[in-house]
């Protein structure tokens, strides 16, 4: 497993939908998961700790594992099926290892509001992801969708795009 972090939310204009970009440690890397435009809010709401009055689902969900004792340790992009990405969330509990079967967005979800880190397979990387930006400063910097849009196509769309 190789560690990832959330390098960014974007939106494939093409078809419309929000994509979650994760990014290795070397920053050599990136991967690209096309999401779901709800679980897209929820990431970006728990990145920016847009607070709300009721906890949302991802909240419920961690606040679950933590009133029965348990602690979200991480969460691990483990493999592509027939163009789907597949997650698992590592929860401890009760001195116990438990891995929950996860879609990819909501397991990243849950890690941003867990605070917990994000991995994923290396056979995932080496078959869905592709080389890390020539000029990432132009995106974060700036969040200009438009040099964004620039680094993505620079990706192989037939090669990378999988289903949620």
């Amino acid at each position: 497993m190789v560690k990832v972090e959330i390098f960014g939310l974007a939106v494939d204009e093409a078809g419309k939908s929000p994509i979650i970009v994760l990014k290795d440690e070397e920053e050599t890397r990136v991967l690209p998961i096309w999401i779901g435009a709800m679980e897209a809010m929820a990431i970006s709401m728990a990145i920016n700790k847009v607070p709300f009055p009721r906890p949302m689902t991802h909240d419920l969900l961690l606040n679950a594992v933590r009133s029965l004792g348990g602690t979200v340790n991480r969460v691990e992009i483990t493999d592509i099926e027939n163009g789907t990405f597949f997650a698992e969330i590592v929860v401890s509990a009760k001195e116990e290892t438990l891995r929950l079967d996860s879609r990819p967005s909501d397991a990243i979800a849950l890690a941003v509001r867990a605070e917990c880190p994000i991995f994923a397979g290396e056979a995932v990387l080496n078959e869905a992801g592709g080389a890390f930006p020539d000029h990432p400063e132009t995106v974060i910097k700036t969040e200009n969708a438009d040099k964004w849009q620039e680094e993505l196509d620079k990706l192989s769309e037939d090669d990378i795009k999988y289903k949620m």
